[in-house]
């Protein structure tokens, strides 16, 4: 089969820690074709959506005294020539944050493609819908207590009532602008400001975790079945578990009652074609759904001894197969 992989420059991504890479390696090693191109190389030609698509080949990474080690030109790329999406079995959307305008719209590109014939993972509707901060607030009984405003009295009073919260802009990655709030700090008012763009742009504001210092859960979901997971644990000073900012990876179990959250988001999941997404979990209360690039598969990888992308990539096959 043919896949596609809409992802960022291959020079900005990390062939031991990304799981794009895994996924490419993945179909590559079952013998399918790799062809890749990035968002801002789509269009919408005659009613259907095109890319300037490169053929693609790589040294997988390989298991070297306990960590994933890549060869220096790890990545191969032919001439790119614009082709139909559809020419693919399937598309990978796996384009990094902040979902902003560009990246709006290259889902409505990608609207254009037949899903009877080519099969995009995830649904460009459910990447529109699926807010990876505001999605997670229609699970009810498994948030911890969240406001989202721009509003600095509103923040301002759910913090004092709480003692402690964690602010999140609503469009980032990787723990970026994420910020620590206590009751009483004098720096409080200004954070909010900073944070909210002076009251323009709204923030989520969820009551700080304590059990956040014992690690954050990333639960890697396909079509709404928990298939593994990694434990981020901060290090030093820092409150976020997030690897992007250095926290420490720790093999760990799926509880019952992270199965319980996995299972009450399973159905709107599919209903939305979100089939390939990542949960973080803290004490057993989701804070989070994302859905754009979920990462993870390298470590879990790494900690259990599985190979995760290739589970990804067989299902996707059955399914491709399924709906032709």
């Amino acid at each position: 089969m043919k896949f596609a992989f809409i992802i960022d420059p291959f020079e900005r991504l990390i062939p031991g820690h990304d799981t794009s890479v895994a996924l490419m390696e993945a179909a590559q090693e079952l013998g399918h074709e790799v062809w890749t191109t990035q968002a801002n190389e789509l269009s919408v030609i005659g009613g259907k959506t095109w890319g300037m698509l490169s053929r693609s080949t790589l040294i997988p990474v390989k298991l070297v005294e306990g960590r994933w080690t890549s060869a220096e030109n790890w990545y191969g790329q032919e001439t790119p020539t614009l082709q139909p999406l559809e020419a693919m079995d399937a598309v990978f959307m796996r384009t990094d944050p902040p979902v902003n305008v560009p990246y709006l719209y290259a889902t409505y590109l990608l609207d254009n493609i037949d899903p009877a014939k080519t099969l995009v993972v995830n649904s460009p509707q459910g990447l529109r819908t699926a807010n990876e901060k505001m999605y997670a607030l229609q699970f009810k009984g498994v948030l911890p207590e969240t406001i989202v405003s721009q509003n600095k009295q509103v923040i301002q009073q759910f913090v004092e009532e709480k003692g402690a919260a964690v602010l999140k802009p609503l469009g980032g990655k990787g723990g970026e602008g994420i910020l620590f709030l206590q009751a009483g700090d004098r720096n409080l008012n200004s954070l909010v400001e900073i944070s909210t763009q002076q009251g323009i742009v709204p923030v989520m504001v969820q009551t700080y975790l304590p059990s956040a210092k014992d690690g954050d859960k990333r639960i890697v979901l396909l079509n709404g079945e928990p298939i593994g997971a990694v434990n981020r644990i901060p290090t030093g000073n820092e409150f976020r578990g997030n690897m992007a900012v250095g926290g420490r990876v720790a093999k760990t179990e799926i509880t019952d009652r992270e199965r319980e959250i996995c299972a009450q988001l399973a159905p709107i999941l599919q209903r939305d074609g979100l089939y390939f997404v990542g949960i973080d979990i803290i004490g057993g209360y989701l804070t989070e759904v994302n859905v754009t690039s979920p990462t993870g598969l390298r470590e879990i990888d790494l900690l259990d001894g599985v190979s995760l992308g290739k589970k990804v990539i067989e299902w996707t096959v059955s399914k491709v197969k399924e709906s032709h």
